[in-house]
């Protein structure tokens, strides 16, 4: 048995149309899986040895679009996944309401396939309301906090 379900595969396709990659390769012991875009071509052969991919203890920054409405700026998750606000479970939170944040101020983690992806808060300002709650499966696109801009 490969150990995916038609879930988890169902899943993997929901993450690849909502992400901006072309193309997938998941190996978990026999099960080789390779996935690309329709009109999309094979990656080619790297002529140099490639970086290691990141760990998922080592956090990959990810930076979400901020979108502008009446209540101030808010923060879309940039992908879909486990939203956490905390580093840890019983770590203080990366940002709460009243905190001054930078473009560049990690505002939680989303949890993808045990990769955690830090999500930035991509704007400067105040965080005025958290809307994500913490733990909870977040939707591509959906608001993870709000900010004011300074």
């Amino acid at each position: 048995m490969s150990g995916l379900t038609r879930s988890d595969i169902d899943d993997i396709l929901k993450l690849i149309d909502s992400s901006d990659f072309d193309e997938l390769k998941l190996e978990m012991g026999e099960l080789k899986l390779e996935l690309r875009r329709r009109g999309s071509s094979p990656a080619p052969a790297p002529s140099a040895p490639e970086a290691p991919a990141p760990k998922a203890a080592e956090p990959v920054a990810v930076a979400a679009p901020v979108l502008v409405s009446g209540g101030g700026s808010e923060v879309p998750a940039p992908l879909l996944g486990t939203f956490y606000h905390a580093p840890k479970p019983g770590d203080p939170p990366f940002v709460k309401v009243g905190d001054t944040v930078t473009k560049d101020t990690v505002i939680g983690i989303i949890e993808v396939m045990k990769l955690m992806n830090s999500v930035t808060a991509g704007a400067d300002g105040v965080v005025t309301e958290i809307l994500a709650p913490n733990g909870e499966l977040v939707e591509h696109g959906q608001a993870l906090i709000r900010i004011q801009p300074a």
